[in-house]
C-alpha cells in the first residue's frame, strides 16, 4: 500500500490518503473509516483491525481526487525527531567519500560480511520541515558552493523499538520512501561533525509516498539510482550495503528507544557529485531525480533564488 499526506488545491488542510495508482487518484483514509489526519498518528495508533479495514476499504472505494486535483507533500511533513543517517554505508561510496574528505572508511568498505564490519557511521540531520516532491531545494549561494546529492532508502519505524534482537528488525519497520539527503559539502568538510553541512532548511526531499513494509520481501533488494538533468549519476542495489536495516535497527536500540515514526537513511551508494574528477555539484536550475524500485520517483530542481529564499 501506497501512503501519502497531501492536501486539496486552494486548502490548506493536510490528509492522509491511499496512492491507488490503477484509479490514478487518492483515496482518503478518512474515507475508510479511520480518524488519523496525520501520518505520524497514523503510524502510532493503528492497529490490526484498522490495516484490515484500510485494505478492505481501499480495494472497493474509488479514489475521489485525481493527482491533478491535489498538492503531493512529504509523507512526514514534520518529522517528529532528528532522521538518523549512515555514512559511507555502500562500498563503492566509502572510497570516493574517502577520496574527496581526505577521512579513511578504508575498513568498512572492504569487509564484505555484516558479522565482520567494523563500525557503522551514524549522523542525525535536522529537518523543520521536509522537502516534497516537485518542491525546490534552496541553493545558498554565498553560504553553499559544494552542493550535492544522494538518494537513499529511508525506512520508517512502525513501533517503539528497544533491545531488538537480530533478525527481528522486520517486525518493526512501518515501511519505506525516497530521501534525498541533500548535502554542503564545504560545510560538511569544514567542521568536524556533518551536522551542519546536512541540516540546512530545505536539504531533506523525502517521498512521493511511503510504501507499506508488506510489499516487500525481507532482506530489501530494491535498485536505487540518481540523475541530474536526466543523466544518470548513481545506479546500484541496496543488498550492496555494508550494513542492512536488520543490523542497525539492533545496533541502536540497544542503547536507544527508537520511537514509531522514527525515520532512517541508509546511505548512499556511488555515484554523488563529490565524487567525480573534478567534482561535479549541482547548479541553479538542476533537476534531480532519485529513483528507488518499488517506490517511485522523487524529482526536485534546485532553485534560482537565492540564499533560501524560497524557504
Amino acid at each position: 500500500m501506497k501512503l501519502v499526506t497531501f492536501r486539496e488545491k486552494g486548502k490548506q488542510e493536510q490528509m492522509v490518503g491511499i496512492m491507488k495508482e490503477d484509479a490514478h487518484g487518492i483515496l482518503p483514509i478518512k474515507k475508510c473509516g479511520l480518524p488519523y489526519s496525520s501520518m505520524q498518528e497514523l503510524i502510532e495508533n493503528i492497529n490490526p483491525t484498522e490495516w484490515e479495514q484500510l485494505k478492505r476499504e481501499a480495494a472497493k472505494q474509488e479514489p475521489p481526487y485525481q493527482m491533478e486535483d491535489i498538492v503531493l507533500l512529504a509523507p512526514i511533513p514534520k518529522p517528529a525527531q532528528d532522521i538518523i543517517c549512515l555514512g559511507v554505508n555502500y562500498r563503492a561510496h566509502a572510497k570516493e567519500a574517502e577520496e574527496f574528505m581526505h577521512m579513511e572508511f578504508d575498513q568498512a568498505a572492504e569487509k564484505s560480511d555484516n558479522s565482520q564490519a567494523i563500525y557503522p557511521v551514524y549522523f542525525s540531520k535536522r529537518v523543520n520541515a521536509a522537502t516534497a516532491a516537485g518542491q525546490e531545494i534552496p541553493n545558498y549561494s554565498g553560504l553553499v558552493d559544494g552542493l550535492d546529492y544522494e538518494v537513499e532508502l529511508a525506512a520508517i519505524i512502525g513501533k517503539d523499538a528497544k533491545n531488538v534482537p537480530k533478525g527481528s528488525g522486520k517486525d518493526y519497520i512501518f515501511g519505506y520512501t525516497i530521501m534525498n539527503d541533500m548535502s554542503a559539502r564545504n560545510l560538511q568538510t569544514r567542521h568536524t561533525q556533518w551536522y551542519f553541512g546536512k541540516s540546512l532548511d530545505g536539504f531533506t526531499p523525502m517521498g512521493p509516498c511511503i510504501v507499506t513494509a508488506d510489499e516487500f520481501s525481507w532482506p530489501v533488494r530494491l535498485k536505487i539510482e540518481s540523475y541530474v538533468n536526466g543523466e544518470l549519476r548513481q545506479s546500484s542495489n541496496t543488498d550492496h550495503m555494508i550494513f542492512d536495516l536488520d543490523y542497525v535497527i539492533s545496533d541502536l536500540s540497544r542503547g536507544m528507544t527508537l520511537k514509531a515514526g522514527t525515520i532512517i537513511a541508509m546511505g548512499t551508494p556511488e555515484g554523488v557529485g563529490m565524487g567525480f574528477q573534478p567534482p561535479r555539484f549541482l547548479h541553479p536550475g538542476d533537476v534531480i531525480t532519485c529513483e528507488i524500485e518499488g517506490i517511485g520517483t522523487l524529482e526536485n530542481r534546485v532553485s534560482a533564488r537565492q540564499d533560501g529564499e524560497n524557504q
